[in-house]
């Protein structure tokens, strides 16, 4: 069974930075897509960045130069590493994967993580 188990988050003020990590578990897929999704209180779900097996992907306008997703393959794991944070950033991110197949724009996610919430302070 996939998981995808989510941690970091928290409260930071702006101008800081924050990483969260989305360790996955149950497949052996070696060709997947994985995202960052985040939705913030009375908006919808937005994916904000994706990265591919095979390093495909990018990034959404509003956070690109800002974020960034390394992923540690030996541990199954990627992260979302937020630099320069502004209060708009605020929201409950998600990670979010799906098998067997390359990333591309609207794709829909199969297997998702429990959620993390960011709060940036002005």
């Amino acid at each position: 069974q996939v998981q995808l188990v989510e941690s970091g988050g928290g409260s930071v003020q702006a101008g800081g930075s924050l990483r969260l990590s989305c360790a996955a578990s149950g497949y052996r897929y070696s060709r997947y897509c994985m995202a960052w999704f985040r939705q913030a209180p009375g908006k919808e779900r937005e994916v904000i960045a994706q990265i591919g097996s095979y390093g495909g992907g990018g990034y959404a306008d509003s956070v690109k130069g800002r974020f960034t997703i390394p992923r540690d393959n030996a541990k199954n794991t990627m992260y979302l590493q937020m630099n320069s944070l502004k209060p708009e950033d605020t929201a409950m991110y998600y990670c979010a994967a799906d098998l067997g197949r390359d990333c591309y724009m609207g794709m829909t996610f199969a297997y998702w993580g429990q959620g993390a919430q960011v709060t940036v302070s002005s």
